[in-house]
Formats: C-alpha cells, structure tokens, sequence
C-alpha cells in the first residue's frame, strides 16, 4: 500500500511538471503568472466541488481541525505560487527552483521536532543528493550567469516553507477528512488569497480570449488530476518521502520543453537529472520494504 501511495505522489508531481511547461506556454503568450496561477486553481476548484455536493451529507465535517489544516494547506499552495513566481522575476528560474526545492530540508526538520519521522543518515543522504541534482539541473552553479539578489533569495525561501506548509497541512487534513472536502476548502483558500493580487482586468479577459483551451488544461492537469493522486498518496506517505519524491517535478518540466517546446539540456543537466531520478527511486523502494 505504502508504496502505491509513493506512486501516486509521483504522479502527481510528474503532472505538475507537465502543468509547468503548460503555464510557461501561457507565460510567453503574455499572461501574467498570478492569472495563470488563479485560472489553474478555480478549474482545479470546479473539479472538487461536485465531487464534494455529490454525497454532501458524507462529505461535510464539523471538525474544527479538518478546516484549520485546510485553510492552513490553501494558504501554503497560494503563497508557494506567489512567492515563486516573485522569485523568478527579480533573480532568475534556477534560484527560485533551487531554493525552493529545499522544501524537503525543512520538511524533515520539523518532522523531526515534532517526532513525525526519524532523522537518519539514509534520509539526509537523500535529501543531499536531491539537492545536488536540483543545483545541476536548474544551472543554479553558475554564479557568472545568475543574478541574485536579496528580495529574489528571500522569495525563494518563503516559496519552500509555502511548499512545507501544503505538505503539513494536506498531511493532516486527509487524516482527518474526505479527500473532497479537503480539496474543495483548500482550493477555496487558494482562489480568495490568489484574487487579492490578480489584476481584475487581466482576469476577465482569459474568458474571450482564444487561450482558454490552454488554461483549461492547465487547471485539469495541473490541479485537478494530480492534487486528487496527492491527496490519497500522501495519507500513507511520510512527509519527508513526499517532499522528496515529488523533486520529480523538475525532471518532468525539463523533460517536456525539450520535446515540445523546443528547450536544449546539457551533459551536467542530464547529470543533474538522472540524480534526482536514482535518489527517489531508491528512496521509494527504501520506504516501500
């Protein structure tokens, strides 16, 4: 069972990759990253919410915990979406990735605080050399070409911790509630905060123009699809093993712009890729046995 839960987990990731490529495609075509990010969750939304009035009177919870991590899990997928998007505008992609992906860093320390896991040399090992494959794949070693800055640093940090807080709050709210309940209050979350910071009018415009097909696929594949694998995964999944097998988003982002959008990988980020690949992989069978 553990280690379906890890599969799914990676589904989920790997649609999250695909759904990077999608939004990037949305990106050049002039969107903003805030409307691409809140048309994604309200499609993502729309696909939850029917599923939660399908059987209300099963669905609906009068836990007060249940909505506390919920609320807790929407607020930490939208500030991951904002934090790194501001991250890539005032330092580059690599250093937003980069920093973002130490998520599993933090991860492990608070579950090691908390007593949720045990800190081992194994799982440090792991996260290292996640880490390592990030730095390789996203360029992120090449100080010359990268432009850093302090606002760009702290944004890509606050984007990890924003990762750590959907991570601990998914976690719980599973344990607690219905997967459709769960998703249905978080993506309401995300969707009420996103709308504070998307420009009205660009909002409105996406309904007559003539990329709605993508942004349709994006909030399908991007969110509703794979936060529904997340959600059942993460219920037998260790907090740490989720934050590290989900890295495979990266690998799959990568993969899809050089087969559809026409993006070149060099020998060190192939390198970087085929780490984080063999890391997760052992890491899953460690974790499944």
């Amino acid at each position: 069972m553990r280690f379906t839960s890890i599969g799914l987990v990676m589904l989920a990731a790997i649609c999250w990759g695909v759904s990077g490529g999608i939004a990037d495609i949305l990106m050049t075509k002039g969107w903003g990253p805030l409307v691409v990010s809140l048309y994604g969750g309200a499609i993502g939304f729309l696909c939850f919410f029917p599923w939660f009035l399908f059987r209300f009177r099963q669905n609906w919870s009068f836990s007060p915990r249940l909505y506390i991590w919920s609320l807790l899990a929407g607020i930490g997928v939208a500030g991951n979406f904002i934090f790194y998007f501001l991250s890539i505008q005032v330092s580059s992609i690599a250093v937003a990735a980069t920093l973002m992906y130490t998520a599993p860093v933090f991860v492990l320390l608070i579950s090691f605080l908390l007593r949720i896991e045990r800190s081992t040399w194994f799982k440090w090992g792991c996260i290292a050399a996640v880490l390592i494959g990030i730095i390789l794949l996203t360029g992120a070693y090449n100080t010359e070409s990268i432009s850093v800055s302090f606002l760009g640093a702290a944004a890509g940090l606050a984007a990890g911790l924003s990762y750590v807080l959907f991570i601990f709050g998914f976690k719980n709210a599973s344990s607690i509630g219905k997967p459709q309940t769960t998703l249905t209050i978080t993506f309401f979350v995300f969707c009420l905060t996103l709308s504070l910071f998307t420009k009205k009018d660009e909002a409105v415009s996406v309904l007559t123009s003539n990329d709605i097909g993508w942004f349709l696929l994006l909030g399908v594949l991007g969110v509703g699809i794979p936060f529904i694998f997340y959600v059942f995964g993460i219920y037998w999944t260790p907090p740490t093993t989720a934050s590290m097998v989900a890295m495979v988003e990266p690998v799959t982002a990568s993969l899809f712009g050089v087969l559809f959008i026409g993006d070149h990988l060099t020998s060190i980020q192939l390198l970087g890729m085929v780490l984080i690949l063999v890391t997760i992989t052992v890491l899953s069978v460690n974790q499944a046995g």
